[in-house]
């Protein structure tokens, strides 16, 4: 099962090295795949030496269908390296060798040895860190890569894999518009960049009918087989879980262990992908990593800690860290299934300042009893909380500024004890979620 890493500082010579890194290049973000290029040739090129790679870029749900194959793989029995970003608690989260979190003397071990190869020369914090995880992967056997983009995807310092056994793209989305162009075609055009000459790609279920055309254009272009949901491949909700079908295959499944109905489509593509993998995945190995699988902070109960004690009883806590408006609409999806009951919601909000707060939650205002807003703590660039709420209002919410989260929480329950049990759900960042799971456990 994938689950967050224990909370224990991390070794006063890995938080030396990882600050070291971050100062290697004024510019936090800068999209090109020269320097990284260079650096992996000093390296001796471990981006040659890999096990078979499923590359995964988009928007939204590149997590959770990365936790579903994992999930499938280790239960079929084989050994999964798996690179993701960013942390919520540990930047060891982010490498994992053959199924374990790597341990902080080896990450600064090949920490210091990038950087003794880069030699000072300009490179971004992601590209010096990406460097050392393949490095790790080069020499630490494994059946399975699953290498998730940072960022966009043709350029994103994780695209120097020129042969993957298979792409995955999952659903497109505004974000990150300063990098990654204006429009939803720009951006599927850099997504698409992670599809390979002649290599097997799998796209998942898009919003907008603008996408899928790019995705398209670009395989044919590449000579690279493309597989589309809803021509191909197709996932379907059903009463008591989902249908799964695709050229040879119909699979009726268990809801999976991810909470909302948007998560069929992530298991779907990852179900899918398995079609292109070099390794044997069958049908008990999907439906015990459905069982299994566990992505912190998307949609996740917390059952511990010190914010779920303040709650009054019969309270559920949850946490998501969705930030833009495709997640705002899934979460809407989720939130208007649990309206049902006529059990009240309150909202703790924040969100950083590159991202778009109304998008986000004008979908879910319909839902919403009460919001406070907070600052994400230690985040410079965080919306601060009387934004927020300003934001939250704008929306039609009702809405209030807060300190912090453990005084938001109190808030939210003093003013909804009198309603009887209700959900309240920390959401808006997931560096505001992994704030959150730092304390509460």
């Amino acid at each position: 099962m994938i689950k967050a890493a224990p909370l224990v500082p991390a070794s006063p010579r890995l938080e030396a090295a990882l600050e070291r890194m971050r100062h290697l290049h004024p510019v936090v973000i800068d999209l090109s795949l020269g320097r990284i290029e260079r650096l992996l040739a000093r390296l001796g090129h471990p981006e040659r030496r890999l096990p078979p790679v499923a590359h995964v870029a988009g928007t939204n749900g590149k997590g959770s269908t990365v936790a579903f194959l994992r999930a499938f793989a280790e239960a079929a029995g084989h050994r999964v390296h798996v690179y993701t970003s960013p942390h919520l608690v540990r930047f060891n989260e982010r490498i994992r060798l053959a199924g374990r979190l790597i341990a902080d003397d080896d990450l600064a071990d090949l920490l210091e040895e990038v950087e003794v190869a880069n030699d000072g020369a300009p490179i971004t914090f992601f590209e010096v860190t990406t460097a050392a995880a393949l490095l790790a992967f080069s020499r630490v056997p494994a059946d399975l890569l699953l290498l998730e983009v940072g960022l966009g995807g043709r350029l994103d310092a994780t695209n120097v894999i020129t042969h993957p056994a298979v792409s995955l793209l999952t659903r497109i989305s505004l974000d990150h518009t300063q990098f990654l162009g204006p429009t939803l075609t720009d951006i599927a055009g850099e997504k698409a960049g992670i599809i390979k000459a002649g290599c097997p790609a799998v796209a998942g279920p898009q919003a907008d009918p603008v996408v899928e055309p790019v995705f398209i254009e670009r395989a044919a272009a590449l000579g690279a087989p493309l597989a589309l949901h809803g021509r191909d491949w197709t996932a379907t909700a059903g009463p008591n879980g989902f249908r799964f079908t695709d050229t040879t295959r119909v699979l009726d499944l268990p809801m999976p262990g991810l909470l909302g109905d948007h998560q069929i489509a992530n298991a779907g593509l990852a179900i899918a992908a398995t079609a292109y993998l070099p390794l044997a995945i069958d049908e008990v190995a999907i439906r015990a990593g459905l069982a299994d699988v566990e992505w912190p902070a998307r949609l996740q109960r917390l059952t511990s800690g010190p914010l779920v004690d303040t709650l009054p009883p019969g309270w559920a806590l949850f946490l998501d860290g969705g930030h833009n408006d495709s997640a705002g609409e899934v979460l809407a999806a989720q939130l208007a299934r649990w309206a049902a009951d006529g059990r009240p919601l309150d909202l703790v909000f924040g969100m950083l300042g590159s991202k778009r707060p109304l998008d986000f939650l004008v979908p879910l205002a319909p839902y919403v009893r009460h919001l406070r807003a907070v600052a994400i703590p230690g985040e410079p660039n965080s919306v601060p909380a009387a934004e927020a709420a300003a934001f939250a209002r704008q929306a039609g919410l009702d809405a209030a500024a807060c300190p912090d989260v453990t005084t938001a929480v109190g808030d939210l329950a003093t003013a909804g004890a009198a309603g009887g049990p209700a959900r309240l759900l920390i959401c808006g960042s997931l560096y505001l979620a992994g704030t959150v799971l730092a304390h509460n456990r």
